[in-house]
């Protein structure tokens, strides 16, 4: 296309950091009026860009042995002269490509001190003062999956949303799903925050296991069952409207603060401080062992033994009723502060 300014937008194989990275894709959005996309991502987070504005192609690149995904990328994208090459897999691909320009992430120096990956991301352009957060697009159709998936037919039950994802794509980092049901049932009881509430359960086709213990804390009537239901982005319009989403460290976290929900991420074996919910209204708690204690006794963070056990159930739910209070939404203000004696009213 004529005028038009080609960027290839190499992104994450994994949810979580292809959702910390995309806001850099949103800043480029709103600031080259003529951009064209092409986006390049792992099969499991491609999906969450297919509502991107001016997408050309979306290329799912599955990993293959020996790195020969590079290979194939390369041959896909080697006949075209880029306007910006982005890469945040940090690969050898981008400069071997016709590019104006290129953004290549490094690797942080060795000794440096933690820095949060949207941080890491915004260095690329030059961002790092004003971090781009996180930020997915959304079109019609995304938005009227999760509208009927959120909406009861009979308009029985409309009351706020605690979500909850309780699964992760590794044990060690997943706090027991029946600790999950019974906060969901404290925050969402007579005496909870949200006692007219209801409770969106969200995952994959994997995570029914998890989800099972948490589905009967609450009356069918005020249950939102997605597990399995709804692919990431509709996941993310869901979230749009949660009043709060607990969760694992997970790209479920990543996607719920990234959707604005005041999220409140569970840590363990995890480093909060790189991979903590990004936002105003999120919050990481964690149980009395800090980060470096789990990488001393399990060094290569890969042991299949659950390292949340002494995350307790009143720790979350006071954080939850902390966040809940916090974001409480105000309300309006009258529009007549002091009216004027003579006026009738």
């Amino acid at each position: 296309m004529p005028g038009a300014f080609p960027i290839l937008f190499i992104t994450a194989n994994r949810i979580g950091d292809a959702v910390l990275s995309s806001g850099l894709l949103k800043r480029l959005v709103e600031e080259i009026p003529h951009a064209r996309f092409t986006i390049v991502a792992g099969p499991v987070a491609a999906p969450l860009f297919r509502d991107t504005p001016e997408l050309e192609r979306l290329i799912s690149m599955p990993k293959r042995r020996f790195g020969l995904h590079w290979f194939d990328l390369w041959r896909l994208t080697r006949a075209r002269r880029w306007g910006l090459v982005l890469d945040m897999r940090g690969s050898g691909l981008a400069r071997f490509l016709s590019a104006k320009k290129r953004a290549i992430r490094r690797p942080a120096p060795l000794g440096s001190e933690p820095v949060h990956k949207v941080i890491e991301a915004a260095r690329l352009l030059k961002l790092e003062d004003e971090p781009p957060s996180p930020y997915l697009f959304t079109g019609p159709e995304t938005e009227a999956a999760a509208q009927a998936l959120l909406n009861p037919k009979d308009g029985a039950n409309s009351g706020p949303i605690l979500a909850m994802g309780p699964a992760a794509n590794w044990v060690g980092k997943t706090w027991p799903a029946e600790r999950f049901a019974v906060a969901a049932a404290e925050l969402l009881g007579p005496n909870g925050p949200l006692p007219t509430g209801r409770l969106l359960i969200l995952g994959g086709e994997d995570d029914r296991w998890a989800a099972e213990a948490v589905r009967r804390s609450i009356p069918r009537e005020r249950l939102i069952d997605a597990v399995g239901r709804a692919d990431l982005l509709v996941c993310y319009a869901m979230l749009k409207q949660a009043r709060v989403f607990i969760g694992n460290d997970s790209g479920l976290m990543h996607l719920a603060a990234a959707a604005g929900a005041p999220t409140l991420g569970l840590f363990g074996p995890s480093d909060e401080r790189l991979y903590g919910p990004w936002g105003k209204t999120t919050r990481a708690v964690r149980g009395p062992r800090d980060f470096a204690h789990f990488k001393a006794i399990d060094p290569e963070l890969s042991n299949e033994v659950c390292h949340m056990q002494d995350l307790s159930v009143a720790k979350v739910v006071a954080a939850a009723r902390e966040l809940i209070a916090a974001t409480k939404p105000k309300p309006p203000k009258s529009k007549i502060r002091n009216p004027p004696d003579d006026l009738d009213l």
